[in-house]
């Protein structure tokens, strides 16, 4: 099989030893990227050899990216087919099978399950699919057959959005693969209800990834005043009406997912607790303080104002001043839980930004929680960016 199979070779001065102990990615200014290479189709299989042209494993490659190799089997030979896919999902399988009574989990998380750029949600008999790299894209067929097989779901649905697959140089059209799903998925999560709209929500349709801090903030939120800031559909809002909150604002830029909110609190019997606030975190944010309304707990959970290293910077001073306006609306002993999904803000940086701009609104906190992603969303210790979600919740 090695032998028909092109090869990716490191450069002279490349570090080989980081690959070998377990980092998956080969970046294009570490290898010899010859006019064969160049060459390569995006996705094409290849052999990665270290610089004395002895074999490391198999990768999948990309000229067109800056992660031009990813480690798909550290065995050279592997063949890339359904039983071999089946495999990779059968182990991720396992996994949620013991965190999870019911079959509403994120099944793969890309590197982390062996399955490099590849995220899959699983929605009961559903699944949102979002292949983030070549290969992927390329194998799509193979791996849907593999899914289906592996869970017995019935209904696959691409989503094609994102900044991975742009880098990838992949189009953004969504799609469905097998089956379909009408209307919006029921998910209960921490006592809550949920509504999922798995063809035309942001990113897979719900972010399990938070459910353990929906959790420890739900647990702080008996009998409080919460305010729930770029809510999506209810997160954390619905979990602490959920295990008792007296009230709970949503607020997001978006209608349709305030939307899938209110429909949440309906399903939940909580309604009645419930209020939505379409429009600009920072406007909504600033029209409160003017307002005088204060709230027990507060929680802003933004998008990733940090998504690359260049953005570090201006993602870091934009989680600074997040803090900065909300820290005035938490009434004296009431807490603040703050979040970043940006892996290029590492959990320190983000912790100084947040503490800077309690400070500057005139505040002082204690940490009381520091979590992250859920279990579902395992970290590959090699790659930090698998690690990107941070939560901190402050008492006042």
């Amino acid at each position: 099989m090695t032998d028909t199979r092109p090869t990716l070779r490191l450069m002279p001065k490349s570090k080989p030893q980081a690959i070998r102990h377990g980092f998956p990615w080969v970046y294009a200014n570490e290898v010899v990227m010859d006019r064969r290479t160049r060459a390569l189709a995006p996705g094409t299989l290849a052999v990665l050899e270290d610089p004395d042209r002895r074999a490391m494993g198999l990768v999948t490659v990309n000229p067109d990216s800056k992660i031009v190799g990813r480690m798909l089997d550290r065995d050279p030979a592997a063949r890339i087919d359904e039983s071999w896919l089946r495999a990779r999902i059968a182990r991720a399988l396992s996994h949620r099978a013991r965190l999870y009574d019911r079959p509403f989990y994120r099944l793969i998380h890309a590197e982390a399950d062996g399955l490099p750029g590849v995220v899959i949600d699983r929605f009961g008999d559903a699944a949102v699919i979002q292949p983030n790299a070549a290969w992927a894209e390329r194998h799509l067929n193979l791996l849907v057959s593999a899914l289906m097989a592996e869970t017995g779901i019935d209904a696959v649905l691409k989503g094609a959005g994102g900044r991975a697959r742009a880098l990838e140089g992949l189009d953004d059209a969504d799609a469905v693969l097998a089956g379909g799903v009408e209307g919006p998925v029921d998910v209960e999560m921490n006592g809550a209800i949920y509504k999922a709209d798995l063809t035309g929500g942001q990113k897979t349709g719900l972010y399990y990834d938070q459910r353990d801090n929906h959790a420890t903030v739900a647990g702080l939120s008996r009998g409080a005043r919460v305010l729930d800031v770029f809510s999506h559909v209810g997160g954390f809002a619905l979990a602490a009406l959920a295990a008792g909150a007296k009230s709970a604002l949503a607020v997001d830029g978006s209608a349709p997912a305030l939307s899938l909110a209110q429909a949440g609190a309906e399903a939940t019997g909580v309604a009645d607790r419930f209020a939505t606030r379409q429009g600009d975190a920072f406007a909504a944010l600033a029209a409160l303080a003017d307002e005088a309304a204060r709230f027990d707990v507060v929680i802003c959970d933004p998008p990733a104002f940090a998504p690359s290293k260049s953005a570090r910077d201006a993602g870091l001073r934009a989680y600074e001043r997040v803090a900065r306006a909300a820290a005035p609306l938490v009434e004296p002993g009431g807490y603040l839980a703050l979040c970043s999904c940006s892996h290029a803000a590492d959990l320190a940086a983000f912790r100084a930004a947040c503490t800077a701009g309690i400070g500057k609104a005139g505040r002082a906190g204690q940490i009381v929680h520091t979590g992250f992603a859920a279990p579902d969303h395992p970290l590959l210790p090699q790659l930090a960016e698998s690690g990107y979600l941070k939560a901190l919740v402050y008492r006042l």
